[in-house]
């Protein structure tokens, strides 16, 4: 497989042609989630040709938005299926790419080393100081396409929750963004705290 100019490819296709309104689902999202992949990959000892799926894997993970915001993964999966054999990759190796992607739909859960790697790198801001930032983008994603009109305290609620019952699945994510995520909880548990009370 040629790894390098399928990154090449997949970046620059993002950057032309992803919808302007996905301000949280964008470009900086991809690599975001690309570079805590290869972080994590590396803190776990992945050996090189896995790595490359795992990384493969995030490039692509979002990239059926540029056809449906609707159930991207599977678009995503379509476009991998479609792209990947130019760049030489094997039907095993899309199967597996395929597979991790699959594995990024909040509703599925991870079930070997490969699959909890790139679900870890997809949330990993929830264990990060720009949470609230990140957080607050996907908010206005929503409204932006008319998804959902949250108000600020049903948002903070639903992010409570989420943040809660979230558990990264690798050794390395939790030694990296546990101690931080605990730190985020606690901050929005005070945000919603204020927000929710009632003004005389």
């Amino acid at each position: 497989m040629d790894f390098y100019r399928t990154k090449q490819y997949i970046i620059n296709r993002l950057h032309v042609d992803l919808d302007r309104r996905l301000i949280y689902h964008d470009l900086e999202h991809t690599l975001d989630v690309y570079h805590a992949a290869q972080r994590i990959s590396e803190a776990e000892n992945i050996d090189k040709h896995s790595m490359q799926l795992i990384l493969t894997a995030a490039l692509f993970h979002d990239s059926g938005m540029l056809l449906n915001y609707e159930n991207h993964e599977e678009e995503s999966i379509l476009i991998c299926k479609e792209e990947l054999p130019k760049f030489n990759y094997t039907d095993q190796e899309i199967d597996t790419i395929s597979r991790l992607i699959k594995k990024t739909k909040l509703a599925e859960t991870a079930n070997c080393s490969l699959e909890n790697i790139l679900c870890d790198a997809d949330l990993d801001y929830l264990g990060r100081e720009d949470f609230i930032i990140k957080s607050t983008k996907l908010l206005l994603e929503w409204k932006y396409l008319g998804k959902h009109s949250y108000s600020l305290v049903e948002w903070l609620r639903i992010q409570i929750h989420f943040l809660e019952t979230h558990q990264y699945n690798t050794k390395s994510a939790q030694t990296m963004r546990n101690e931080t995520k605990i730190k985020n909880i606690e901050e929005i548990r005070a945000l919603y705290k204020i927000c929710s009370e009632p003004t005389l």
